[in-house]
């Protein structure tokens, strides 16, 4: 099965990161699952991070509207899922509605499953416009939210990537604390950066609660959304407003006549 996995920052910006995620990807999927990564386009900003980027929700919605197109191409390059790397899951819904393969979001993936284990999330961050979006997608996925914890020196995580990663375990450690005083059972970073270097430190617990990986948890999900259907036991719907299909001539004119040129 081949899964893409669309990162939310541009690839060779910094070489740990990228190697992290296909080490960690790899590791965490099936042998018999590729996983294709994809990255931002490299003239999108020129910063080692896209943080800069994220705290708007005007280029909120210009991603999102990426995001569901990059769906839509993994479908017709026969991609089995697509997964949206980002915390705060740019475009998940209107993927699900542009594509009919299993689409997978690095936040929704967490927050489904604290809602069915019943946890209580900690969610640890170091992008401060995030919350808002982050926190109404916990709501929307109908989990509890006890803490959402925001690490003050945000620079631990540009400093993690250039291998100097105490001050970051530092930095998370007390934030976790923060949470676990909060009532939080599950840890989960919130963003896939510092959930990299973390699974690269194998750093699975802090003050005595777990810490989720949701990036390996997307995929793992998105694996057996495939087999699900594989095994006819789910299936898309192909009715009602949102799940009936037009004709691909139509999509393709569609999206021929819309095109914005500048």
């Amino acid at each position: 099965m081949r899964i893409r996995f669309q990162k939310h920052a541009v690839e060779g910006r910094s070489p740990l990161l990228d190697k992290l995620y296909v080490d960690h990807l790899a590791k965490v999927s099936d042998p018999d699952t590729t996983v294709e990564i994809r990255t931002l386009p490299s003239q999108l900003y020129a910063a080692e991070l896209p943080e800069e980027l994220v705290g708007f929700g005007a280029l909120g919605l210009l991603f999102g509207d990426y995001f569901a197109r990059v769906a839509v191409s993994a479908e017709r390059d026969g991609c089995a899922a697509w997964i949206s790397g980002a915390g705060q899951d740019p475009g998940l819904a209107a993927a699900r509605v542009r594509a009919t393969i299993p689409v997978v979001g690095y936040g929704d993936a967490t927050w489904q499953a604290a809602r069915h284990e019943r946890h209580r999330l900690g969610v640890l961050g170091f992008i401060p416009h995030l919350v808002e979006p982050v926190t109404a997608n916990i709501a929307s996925a109908g989990a509890t939210l006890a803490s959402y914890q925001v690490i003050d020196d945000g620079a631990v995580v540009a400093r993690a990537l250039a291998e100097d990663f105490e001050p970051f375990v530092r930095e998370y450690t007390a934030a976790a604390e923060r949470a676990a005083k909060s009532g939080a059972q599950w840890l989960v970073p919130a963003e896939g950066i510092p959930n990299e270097i973390l699974v690269h430190l194998e750093i699975r617990e802090l003050c005595g609660l777990p810490v989720i990986d949701p990036g390996g948890l997307a995929i793992k999900t998105a694996e057996h959304l495939v087999r699900l259907r594989d095994l006819g036991i789910t299936a898309r719907a192909a009715t009602g407003y949102w799940c009936r299909r037009p004709s691909p001539d139509i999509v393709a004119h569609v999206e021929q006549i819309l095109e914005v040129r500048s």
